[in-house]
């Protein structure tokens, strides 16, 4: 447990030596800030529409503002922010290593490879939710002026989607980070691999019954869906929970065949 920590401790310290974590904070808050402004008129102007479209007819039209707009922003946050910002968050997690000589410290170290795999996940992921939790703002505000109010749950759920979609996203990027010792190539191997995954999204429509059933499981987009409704749904948690699982075990095989090389 001491050595996860102290990996932890040195891995979450050396995002905010370097301006990777004030880069990736700054450009999250302002892109979020920016589409969660102009969501919430679209929403407003909508929603006024409804309303008197209603008043004509006779017949008032109710409509969950607070609940799109919750929607539409972890829905854009989750499909277009957090893909983009991933790899900025991985590229170095290994690569850097690799490029300056000291992986081969830490393979010849008393560290296990669970060690600092889990130690360099755990502070990528916590800088992640720090970000994601700086938002969590938008909705306080937005709750204390709507009425009705937007359940408490139903705001955590969504949050809680993010989070398992961007601990998928992290685990899969450490994987692609300690292939190579190049952080660009580290990046875009990312953000293609995480590409792919949203694509398939959009892929289910236009294949088979059975091909499509395939695809709409691993499509990470999917399983997103439900938690943005504010739906737990076990399959879509152990889908996330697999991800994360696999990317982890896939980064520890690699460096696993570092030591046996070196050995």
């Amino acid at each position: 447990m001491k050595g996860l920590l102290a990996i932890y401790r040195r891995e979450l310290q050396s995002y905010f030596v370097s301006p990777i974590a004030y880069v990736v904070i700054g450009v999250f808050l302002i892109a979020s800030g920016l589409v969660y402004y102009f969501l919430l008129n679209r929403v407003i102007q909508v929603g006024f529409q409804m309303q008197m479209q209603g008043m004509r007819g006779g017949m008032p039209q109710d409509f969950d503002m607070p609940g799109q707009l919750l929607r539409a922003f972890i829905g854009f946050v989750g499909t277009y922010v957090i893909p983009f910002l991933i790899p900025l968050l991985t590229m170095g997690l290994y690569s850097e290593e690799r490029k300056r000589g000291t992986m081969e410290l830490l393979m010849t170290s008393p560290l296990s490879e669970i060690q600092i795999v889990m130690g360099k996940f755990l502070a990528s992921l916590s800088l992640f939710v720090l970000m994601l939790a700086l938002t969590f703002i938008y909705q306080v505000a937005t709750r204390s002026f709507s009425d009705p109010k937007l359940p408490w749950k139903i705001i955590l759920c969504a949050y809680l989607g993010a989070t398992l979609l961007g601990a998928s996203l992290l685990s899969l990027g450490a994987w692609v980070s300690s292939l190579t010792e190049n952080q660009i190539i580290a990046a875009v191997v990312t953000f293609v691999g995480a590409l792919l995954l949203l694509l398939l999204n959009v892929l289910i429509s236009d294949v088979g019954s059975k091909t499509g059933e395939v695809l709409q499981y691993l499509s990470i987009l999917n399983h997103f869906d439900d938690f943005a409704k504010g739906v737990i749904d076990t399959t879509s948690l152990v889908y996330y929970l697999t991800v994360i699982a696999l990317g982890l075990f896939l980064t520890l095989r690699t460096l696993d065949s570092m030591r046996w090389r070196r050995a």
